[in-house]
Formats: structure tokens, sequence, C-alpha cells
């Protein structure tokens, strides 16, 4: 089993570059699969959540050359080119990847079959599945998880969703199977979501109609091919603005690129109300999805209540939040957040386990949690947590090193290569003291 040794240390500085946008990469992998002609990604997120859209695109018919890890150019199948792949398709810990690929497959005219690793095959796909069926797709759970049967298409019809939680992933789905219905479909959520799927799909020249929270989808004969600059993931860049706001030196920490799409910083804009100092440089596009450079600098962190509608828009971050938290002064309160029950792990009572091993006062609520935090000295022990084999819980806690009174080894932190391979390496270049080790 890996397991990280953070080492405490008092400060962090330089300029990163974090890696390319998870979500973009699969996305971007999807669609260029089905568009008409060649499409370029450059950016590209060489990671193993990433790696298994890949193959799988490949296993159904897709030509993909990767020129280097994180450039790559899909030959297009066409709307309606894919063919059925010899295999199941393995999409180990990506839950991004499963439940979009169920979307897509589901309005094709052959059978399919998805599996994912230990962790994945206990998340809940009945979320996707029930839509797509009532869009008149063959798809099946095993009792609500894992494995995905997917059957032959017998044609879809277009629906009007109304989605009962926000949710990326499950909005990707239903559009992805639109395309292929007889008619238009229309999806309603409750709280916005990020909409790459949405920004991405328009560039390939579907007929979108966007109204607030409504989408109205119109299918299209054909997607044209697409040339796309990944830019670095927000989700990656939060552990370094955390860390940064922590314990930055003189200036302060620079990161470079990082995707700045408002459905997906939600996390930037509670730590600016909690008194986090980022500044936001150089603001530009990339294709069509904002980026920018932030200049993080320590900053004295107050605990709030975290307003409702940033929830959806930062539900990936939360586990760096939660270390954040900690070290802020008075109580952080967190609710509304339910869907950190069923993420690679039960974030909730993963987070709990670890910041009650490093001596942090906090209680659990059935949808989030209260923290309080302690804003002088060092807020967290020494000790050990287990990262349940989650990645964003075992990158938290290396970053919660900073204000260590004493080392903090980390179990089980393998699934870190699923979204950032190169975690460690920058982390290291950042200032803070890793030892990534094989063992017990």
């Amino acid at each position: 089993m890996r397991s990280f040794e953070a080492h405490p240390v008092g400060e962090v500085s330089g300029t990163l570059r974090v890696p390319g946008d998870k979500s973009i990469s699969h996305r971007a992998l999807m669609l260029a699969g089905i568009a008409d002609g060649r499409s370029e990604v450059s950016g590209f997120l060489a990671s193993e959540d990433c790696l298994a859209t890949l193959a799988a695109m490949r296993s159904l018919g897709v030509k993909i050359d990767a020129h280097s890890a994180t450039d790559v150019s899909i030959q297009g199948a066409g709307l309606r080119g894919l063919t059925a792949a010899p295999r199941e398709l393995d999409m180990g810990n990506a839950g991004t990847a499963m439940r979009l690929f169920t979307g897509l497959l589901a309005a094709q005219n052959f059978e399919s079959r998805l599996v994912g690793d230990a962790s994945l095959m206990k998340r809940p796909m009945e979320r996707v599945a029930k839509p797509l069926r009532e869009m008149g797709a063959h798809v099946q759970t095993h009792n609500g998880t894992p494995p995905v049967q997917i059957g032959a298409s017998p044609g879809l019809h277009g629906i009007d969703y109304r989605m009962p939680m926000a949710s990326a992933q499950v909005k990707s789905a239903v559009l992805l199977a639109a395309l292929y219905a007889d008619g238009p479909t229309s999806v309603t959520a409750p709280a916005a979501s990020r909409d790459h799927s949405e920004r991405m799909l328009a560039g390939c020249g579907v007929d979108l109609d966007i109204q607030g929270l409504r989408i109205v989808l119109r299918p299209p004969t054909r997607l044209t091919a697409f040339n796309i600059h990944v830019p670095g993931d927000f989700s990656s860049a939060a552990f370094f603005i955390v860390a940064g706001l922590l314990g930055a030196a003189g200036e302060g920490l620079l990161l470079r690129n990082v995707g700045m799409n408002p459905t997906r910083t939600g996390l930037l804009e509670i730590l600016l109300r909690m008194g986090g100092e980022v500044e936001v440089l150089n603001p530009r596009d990339s294709g069509k999805e904002p980026v920018a450079d932030l200049r993080v600098r320590t900053s004295k962190l107050r605990g709030i209540a975290v307003p409702a509608e940033l929830v959806p828009l930062a539900i990936d971050e939360f586990p760096i939040l939660f270390i954040a938290a900690a070290c802020a002064a008075g109580e952080t309160v967190v609710t509304g957040a339910e869907e950190l029950r069923v993420k690679e792990s039960d974030r909730i009572a993963a987070m709990s386990a670890g910041l009650a091993a490093l001596g942090v006062s906090h209680s659990v609520l059935p949808d989030g949690m209260r923290i309080q935090g302690r804003d002088t000295g060092k807020a967290f022990t020494g000790g050990e947590v287990d990262s349940c084999g989650d990645h964003r819980i075992a990158m938290s806690f290396a970053i919660a090193s900073l204000r260590a009174q004493a080392t903090i080894r980390i179990r089980d932190v393998a699934n870190v290569a699923t979204s950032f391979p190169d975690f460690v390496d920058l982390a290291r270049a950042s200032g803070l003291d890793l030892i990534e080790s094989e063992g017990a």
C-alpha cells in the first residue's frame, strides 16, 4: 500500500503550473471521437482516469494518436460511427467517465458493459440510468451500482428532464444521449453545476438553447471537429491555493494558467469570504474556457457558514476546504453537501476520521460538517490518517503539513495518480517535504 509522509514545513513559494483539467480532458476525447474530422487536444491530462477514457474510445473504434503525454490527435468516427468494444470497458476509478459513457453508449446500436475498480463499483449509477431509461434506453445497474449493462438502443426520444439534484455528470450523460434522440431534449437543474459539456457541444456546432438553469438540445446531424488547449485544472490548483493561504513566502505563490470557469470556482469565492488573499492576474480565454494566473498570499482566515448556492460549485474541493477551515479563526459550517457521501469515498466520514486523528475539534452533520478552527500556531498534531483510497483526501492532508506539529502519515494514496500524477513533484517544488513510499 502506498503512503505519504508529510513532514512539517513553514512555507511554500515559487511559480507552479498545474496539469490539465480532468473534466475537460474526458469530454474532449468523447466529443472529438464522435465528430467529423480530426481534432487536436493539447494540455491533455494524462492521468489514470483520463487514460481510461482514451482506452475506451479506442476500443469503440476511434483512432487516437498520442504525440506526447499531453498532446493527442483524434480522428472522429462521426456521430454514428462508434463500433462495439471487443470486451467490457474498464473505467478504473473514473466516475465521470462511467456516467458520461453510460449516456453516450445508451444511444448506440450495440451492447456495452461498464466496470471499474473496487471504489467505483460501489458508486451510485441509477441517477444516470433513470433519465436514460425515460428516453427509451436499455440501461441496467446492479442494485444501483456498477456493472452497468447497456443494451442496443431501440431509438431514443427527447424528454423534458428535471434533475432532482445539481450534477454535471448526470446533465452531461443526458445531453450526450440527446444527441441521438428523435427530437429536442430539455434538462432543468435546481442549481448551477459545471458547464464544460455545454460549452464544448456548442463549439462542435450543436444547437443549444440555454436559459438560466434550463438547457434545450436539438439533435444535430453531425458534430464538427475542433482544436482545444485544455486549461489547468482548478480542482488541482485548489490544493496549492490553500497551501499558499496557509504559508506562502514573500510575494506569494504564483499558479499559472488555471481554469476559471465560473461553475468550477466556488471554492475560490468561499476562501475569499473567509479572508483569503488571492489575486487574479491576466484573465483570458482558452477556446471557450476562461483562464487566469493566481497569486496567493498568506492570509488570516476566518470561519464562515458556507452559502448554499456555492456548495455545488465547490463539491470536489471540500476536503481541502476542511483543511483551510481547521486553520481559520472560529467556526466553519458546511451543510447541503450530502453528495460528499457518495464520492470516491464517504468524504465526510473519511475527513472526519482524519481530522480527529490530527486533533481538530469538529462535529459531523448528515450533509456536512462543523469545524472549530485554530488560527494561531499549529492547527494539527502529527499522526496517521487513512485516505480511504480517495485522491483528494490524500492530497488535502498532505497540505495540512504546513500547519502540523509533527509528521502526518497518509495511507492508501495510490489513487492520487487518477487525477494528479505529478502531485508529489509539484508539492516538493513548492517547498513541501513530502515522501511517497510503498509499505504496509
